[in-house]
């Protein structure tokens, strides 16, 4: 075989490109086999108590209805692996927007109009939806997201912030967020002789037939769920969400294929939310910027169902060094709607409070915020005294510094002005730590000279496909247009899910594994190969469940110029840029989609996206992209994303890091640090809207 032309790292073209953009790409929604009926969640308009009767009489007489699903009739379920897929198995309400009935018609028109008709009585509770700092429910769990301790402490802060020189204490707030893919949750499931086959916009099908498996007693191998595209998920896809379930549900119960999506106006209250954080930062340090300590102390919410705990202080167990330091996560449980992952949970939401805080040090200290962060880099994790088996931040900041035109900025806030607008420009850090799980992969070359690799991998938007050709092809030293890249179903080996920036790590370890004893079976090989070709597999379960001796996180860093309307108070994004340290990319066309893509995200993290829970009712009152502002192109107009050479040997074959999602992780931070420097005024509340803009200018 000759050298391949287009291996890793080259931007090749993501192969489902021309199939998504003419249509031919089918989403979760868009299987329709014969006999599809729809199906019409209802919600429940009560944030607490129970319901009472479902009068269904107007919503049957709607030609083409022929069923309403409630906890009355609806099909009993096993305790499911989650407590949000317990639908309609009881007459509880535990928060606004909870499933309470199912209409099920001939059509998705006939449905929706048999919902609408509905009379539904409640027995309403007293309810609290209101997350506040001293909350009187407060308490401390003893895990956050993602399995982290709650609490770490090293030294003694109090004593050492309290000798400090210079001395930071601040507050920082962030509402809820919300995810909205582009393609709605949605599924389509059909029963067949006892086999369940459900077509299921998610992050993860293994996932999703592992949880129906357990809700519908059934064997796995019983049950095929395919997510061959899916139009994006942003974390809200990666646990199984409750439209498989009642999907599933329907089907049973009617004989037919049931076809199930969520309103648009409905999926904040069912497929999670980034929690509302309050934080506390303080920080203590020596004239010349070295920190003495560091304090990072979160409150956010849980719903009634299950702890869920937003990981935001972990962040600053990594970032900077310091002798003394302590982190903490408190919660208290409210009558919400489940939080649940959104890109980069954790780090998003902490960072933004951690980087502003280290703004507002570097100003108290008359010191560049650059030279600030660069005093305290360590060259070992803080909280674990690992080495770092790379960290590239100090090459992030400087290369950024370079390319932005940093070193030329005037410090002094609030003296730049073309006309109406301030300008100001701000830096932040970015981090995301580096994951990946067992995953297993076939590898098959035939007799014409083309290859296939099979894994159930999930392509939300991230040009999986392509990449992970190229991995193969790599290893084969073949041509990356030969080798076919088969994703997406339970019926292939058992992969991961794309989530925590793992997805091409997990499954390309696999892929490597795979091709590369393919290629050597091919080499030991003599003649043609048979007809039937020549198979592999790759299994990393050994490979992954070795405990690493190096912390392994990717950095970044993010430069923001941003202008500030004097008179309305509007901010706006002039330039962006992001350098990444995030080992060897692989595909240079997608990976800069990603970051930017994240970059974008963080945007409307920091001037457009936020949402509120109204105490009275209990629902968000942004349910929406009418109310609930996603950036759109005019937002966005100078982005550029960039990434530094490195090369660690402590990761994985491909000496890959996930990018997914640190892109989004600095953005927000640099955005407020560049609205302080343009203005003179510190806003430690997020979004940065007009209004609250516009008390503090001149």
């Amino acid at each position: 075989m000759t050298q391949a032309p287009q291996l890793t790292g080259a931007p090749v073209v993501r192969r489902e490109a021309r199939d998504k953009v003419t249509g031919a790409a089918r989403y979760a929604a868009e299987h329709t086999p014969p006999g599809t009926l729809h199906a019409w969640p209802v919600p429940a308009t009560v944030a607490s108590g129970r319901v009472v009767a479902v009068r269904a009489v107007d919503a049957l007489a709607v030609p083409g209805v022929h069923t309403v699903l409630t906890h009355d009739n609806a099909p009993k379920l096993a305790e499911p692996d989650d407590p949000i897929l317990a639908v309609l198995q009881n007459d509880r309400v535990p928060h606004h927007g909870w499933p309470i009935a199912l209409v099920i018609a001939d059509t998705p028109e006939a449905a929706r109009t048999g919902a609408g008709l509905l009379l539904i009585e409640y027995e309403s509770a007293p309810h609290d939806v209101t997350l506040t700092e001293d909350h009187p429910g407060l308490y401390t769990p003893e895990e956050a997201n993602g399995g982290f301790p709650a609490v770490r402490k090293r030294g003694d802060f109090e004593r050492s912030f309290a000798a400090a020189p210079v001395q930071i204490d601040a507050t920082y707030r962030l509402s809820p967020l919300h995810n909205h893919p582009m393609e709605p949750h949605a599924a389509t499931a059909r029963w067949a002789d006892g086999h369940l086959t459900v077509h299921d916009s998610s992050q993860g099908s293994t996932t999703v037939r592992d949880s129906l498996a357990q809700a519908f007693a059934l064997d796995p191998e019983h049950i095929t769920v395919v997510s061959e595209h899916v139009g994006g998920g942003f974390g809200s896809k990666g646990t199984t969400r409750p439209q498989a379930v009642l999907a599933a549900m329907a089907a049973r119960h009617t004989g037919h294929p049931v076809k199930m999506v969520f309103p648009r106006n409905q999926l904040a209250e069912v497929v999670g939310h980034r929690a509302p954080t309050v934080q506390r930062v303080r920080l203590g340090a020596e004239p010349d910027g070295t920190l003495d300590a560091v304090s990072h102390e979160i409150v956010t919410h849980t719903s009634t169902l299950k702890e869920f705990v937003e990981q935001a202080a972990v962040p600053a167990r990594v970032m900077y060094g310091s002798p003394d330091s302590t982190t903490v996560h408190r919660v208290t449980v409210l009558d919400v709607p489940s939080p649940s992952w959104m890109r980069a949970p954790g780090e998003a939401s902490g960072m933004y409070a951690l980087e502003s805080a280290m703004d507002e040090l570097a100003c108290a200290l008359g010191m560049d915020p650059i030279e600030l962060r660069l005093r305290n880099d360590p060259a070992t994790e803080p909280d674990s005294g690992r080495p770092f088996s790379s960290r590239g931040l100090a090459a992030c900041l400087r290369e950024g510094a370079t390319r932005f035109g940093w070193h030329g900025r005037d410090p002094r806030p609030a003296v730049r002005q073309e006309g109406r607008w301030l300008l100001g420009t701000g830096v932040a850090s970015a981090t995301y730590p580096v994951m990946a799980s067992r995953s297993t992969a076939r590898a098959h070359a035939a007799a014409d000279g083309s290859f296939r690799i099979e894994v159930n991998a999930t392509d939300i938007g991230t040009g999986a496909r392509t990449v992970l050709a190229q991995i193969a092809a790599s290893a084969l030293s073949a041509d990356v247009e030969r080798v076919e890249a088969v994703i997406g179903s339970t019926d292939l080996p058992t992969a991961p899910l794309a989530g925590g920036s793992s997805g091409t790590a997990s499954w390309g370890w696999a892929v490597h594994k795979a091709a590369t004893e393919l290629a050597v079976r091919i080499a030991e090989h003599r003649g043609p190969l048979p007809a039937e070709g020549l198979t592999a597999s790759g299994d990393t379960e050994e490979e992954t469940a070795e405990e690493s001796p190096y912390a392994r996180h990717a950095f970044g860093a993010h430069f923001a110029e941003t202008a500030v309307d004097s008179v309305t108070g509007e901010v706006r994004v002039r330039r962006l840029l992001g350098v990444y340290a995030a080992g060897k990319i692989l595909n240079a066309r997608t990976a800069r989609s990603q970051f930017t893509g994240g970059m974008v995200m963080g945007i409307g993290m920091a001037l457009t996206e936020g949402s509120a829970i109204d105490p009275a009712f209990g629902d968000f009152t942004a349910k929406d992209l009418a109310s609930y502002h996603v950036p759109v192109c005019a937002d966005a107009l100078d982005i550029q994303a960039h990434w530094i050479d490195e090369d660690d040997r402590h990761l994985n074959p491909m000496g890959s890091k996930g990018i997914g999602e640190i892109g989004i992780v600095g953005t927000a931070a640099a955005i407020g640090n560049a609205v302080r420097h343009a203005t003179g005024a510190r806003l430690r509340e997020l979004p940065l809207t007009p209004d609250r803009v516009l008390p503090y200018l001149p």
